[in-house]
């Protein structure tokens, strides 16, 4: 997992819209990257809406929100319209984005270990530099942490 001083990889993905959107974009500002392992499951609307919540705060602060999991443009677009969310989702189906931030590797569940998308969060400042990685995160207050490290 990437870890605080490194530098953020680029990545160009496409949003909920079908629309390509890179780290690069938000040259100059801080970005909030946060992983999570699909949409509109129980964990990850908390989450998401936890982000939803704080949104104009995290905007205040001069940073963005880009949520990143493996599912599918139109999965985010129900997701994001069925919550209202503010903030792009990107699909990442082939996992390359969320691998070279080390967002994947051994979960378990009911005693089984398995592969998947860790829930993590890293804020990227203005010169692409991670400032402060959350490898894992409690979705309900994640919000309020990443609002304390902008």
């Amino acid at each position: 997992m990437l870890t605080e001083g490194t530098k953020a990889p680029a990545f160009t993905l496409p949003n909920q819209d079908g629309q390509q959107v890179s780290l690069s974009d938000f040259s100059g500002r801080k970005v909030v990257v946060y992983f999570y392992p699909k949409d509109d499951t129980p964990g990850c609307t908390k989450e998401a809406c936890s982000f939803r919540d704080s949104h104009q705060a995290i905007l205040d602060r001069g940073a963005v929100v880009l949520g990143i999991s493996a599912d599918d443009p139109a999965a985010h677009a129900r997701f994001r319209s069925k919550y209202q969310l503010p903030f792009d989702l990107l699909s990442d189906p082939d996992k390359e984005v969320i691998q070279a931030f080390g967002a994947w590797g051994q979960k378990r569940r009911d005693g089984k270990t398995y592969e998947g998308i860790l829930r993590s969060t890293f804020v990227i400042d203005q010169d692409g530099t991670v400032i402060k990685a959350f490898p894992d995160v409690s979705p309900a207050e994640h919000a309020a942490e990443v609002l304390q490290a902008l």
